[in-house]
């Protein structure tokens, strides 16, 4: 048994365990709080950031051609100020190629290990790592630290765990006998081989960047891939982060550093391509936009592709025992990170005659009125609006706010306008409120995609079942990563459900009193795989079980030595 592997082999069982239970666990603290950690982490962790500006970022890779960067921070509009390796593809996956081989000869237990161990490194760097998220990506502090650290590192984890299950499915050796006809019995002894795909590819996302890179990391690297991290040009600091922990680590074991690297671009000038078009590169992970998504998944032929993307996120609101916990939950989806999540909600539908709540029929217009009443609720203390809210990462989310204003305002259907918050320790951050618009199934080309940022449609159908065949259509055909139904009508539930999974979407009903965007490590399924926002699941054994193949050997007789 490897060092690395022994010394983490209790974190590896619990998350076994907890991905096979799916309860609620996580292996890293998701709270920020000083009195958690005391005083000391935090400072350390903001002055470790803030050595990191105005600089080279201290990363030595081959193939470098230059130094890029172009983040600004969305809190205070300066540059970072960071400058990362620009690499040459070509000359980049000359030198993986000349690590891969002892890495696809290690055990899968040495892999695995030095996953553990690069999950464990980044861990300890998690207040270092939510400023570097805080000010690319536009997190609140407390959301980077726990969605970007504690939450990713969880999900890393997870797709680790099922990497380790999928190798171990597979034993080394088999002793196979028997019988044929007359002429006596066979006996073969067999080994089977566990073959990496190749190099991955693993093009990380703005908003929140480290979400797909960790378990895309783990499933590729501990199955024997190398991995070329390709950040957003946005947000590299938090991925630059996470490479720089990887090369040490795997030095440190024995390894050559290259089997991960960082590909650092700039909007100009972007390296995804000559990466993705490389006969090298054997697995793409891609989180971001759909229309990306889709054209990688329909335009790399003989590589594997995994995405993450987004849709029509959707809300049937069709009864109700308590208007103001489910208007408060909704509309805290609609706030939590300025609705720059893929969970965040989009579509609300609600039969225009009404909601049943408690026995009495609510109007339409009174039920969304009570979501915008809930909307201002989240954003009354200025302190909590900036937790809550953060940032907008970057002013085209400003620009797609104000495009449907404008389309909104030119009928009258703005029921909740969208303008600045005020955050307290950032008077020149980049902020916007909810903008939420009254609509019906005529305007459904406003609907029927994802509208990144915080922009929400309430959309008035004929009555509950065109609710649903509106909200599970649009599911089917553009795709939904999270679905939600409130109904105290048990009836009405269990149809909705199926409809929802005849989409090929997952649906949660009824939450309130808490988060409803939260997708939980080890329990949550996230994303299905059978609808447009992705074809891909965080995670299951789908994730990482193709990623390599299994070639054997049989021997009559004595088998070499190192078969």
């Amino acid at each position: 048994m490897s060092a690395l592997f022994a010394k983490h082999q209790d974190l590896l069982n619990k998350a076994l365990d907890a991905c096979a239970q799916r309860y609620a666990w996580s292996g890293w603290p998701e709270s920020p709080s000083s009195k958690i950690h005391g005083e000391e982490k935090p400072a350390a962790g903001q002055a470790q950031f803030e050595s990191l500006l105005g600089q080279d970022f201290p990363l030595a890779q081959p193939a470098e051609v230059g130094r890029v960067g172009e983040e600004v921070s969305p809190y205070t509009g300066e540059p970072l100020g960071v400058r990362y390796p620009k690499v040459d593809p070509e000359a980049l996956f000359t030198a993986i190629n000349e690590a891969r081989p002892s890495w696809a000869a290690a055990s899968p237990e040495a892999r695995v290990g030095v996953c553990l161990e690069i999950l464990q490194r980044c861990g300890e760097q998690l207040f270092e790592n939510a400023h570097a998220t805080m000010h690319t990506s536009g997190q609140s502090y407390v959301m980077a630290f726990a969605g970007s650290g504690a939450n990713a590192l969880d999900r890393g984890l997870e797709a680790l765990a099922y990497a380790h299950k999928a190798m171990q499915d597979v034993p080394a050796t088999a002793r196979w006998e028997r019988q044929f006809g007359r002429d006596g019995v066979a006996s073969l002894d067999k080994r089977y081989r566990l073959v990496p795909r190749g190099i991955g590819v693993v093009i990380c996302c703005a908003t929140f960047p480290l979400w797909n890179t960790y378990p895309a990391l783990c499933a590729s690297l501990a199955t024997g891939n190398p991995v070329v991290l390709k950040p957003h040009p946005a947000a590299t600091l938090p991925v630059a982060m996470v490479a720089r922990a990887c090369r040490e680590v795997l030095a440190e074991a024995g390894f050559d550093p290259n089997l991960v690297t960082l590909a650092a671009d700039t909007r100009a000038a972007p390296a995804t391509l000559p990466l993705i078009q490389h006969p090298d590169t054997a697995i793409i992970d891609f989180t971001g936009s759909p229309r990306f998504g889709s054209w990688l998944e329909q335009n790399c032929p003989g590589k594997q592709v995994y995405t993450e993307t987004a849709g029509c996120n959707s809300v049937v609101l069709e009864s109700t025992d308590d208007l103001l916990a489910t208007a408060r939950a909704i509309a805290h989806s609609l706030c939590q990170a300025s609705a720059q999540m893929c969970t965040s909600v989009q579509n609300i539908h609600i039969p225009a005659a009404g909601v049943r709540v408690a026995g009495e029929v609510v109007p339409q217009a009174a039920v969304a009125a009570a979501i915008c009443v809930a909307v201002d609720h989240w954003l009354a203390d200025p302190r909590a609006a900036a937790t809550l809210c953060g940032t907008l990462f970057d002013p085209t989310v400003q620009a797609n706010v104000d495009r449907y204003r404008t389309l909104a305002a030119a009928d009258g259907r703005i029921l909740r306008d969208s303008a600045p918050y005020e955050n307290p320790g950032f008077p020149l951050a980049r902020t916007a409120t909810p903008l939420v618009i009254a609509a019906s199934e005529a305007d459904r080309a406003w609907y029927r995609e994802e509208v990144f940022g915080p922009v929400s449609f309430i959309i008035a159908n004929a009555d509950a079942d065109a609710c649903l065949r509106d909200a599970t259509g649009n599911a089917r055909d553009c795709g939904a990563i999270t679905s939600h139904v409130y109904s105290t009508d048990p009836v009405f539930l269990a149809r909705a459900v199926d409809a929802y999974h005849a989409a090929g979407a997952s649906v949660a009903c009824n939450l309130t009193g808490m988060p409803i965007n939260f997708a939980a490590a080890y329990s949550d399924f996230h994303v299905t795989g059978l609808n447009p926002a992705g074809n891909a699941c965080l995670a299951d054994l789908a994730f990482v079980s193709n990623r390599f193949r299994i070639v054997q050997t049989k021997f009559m007789g004595l088998a070499p030595a190192n078969a």
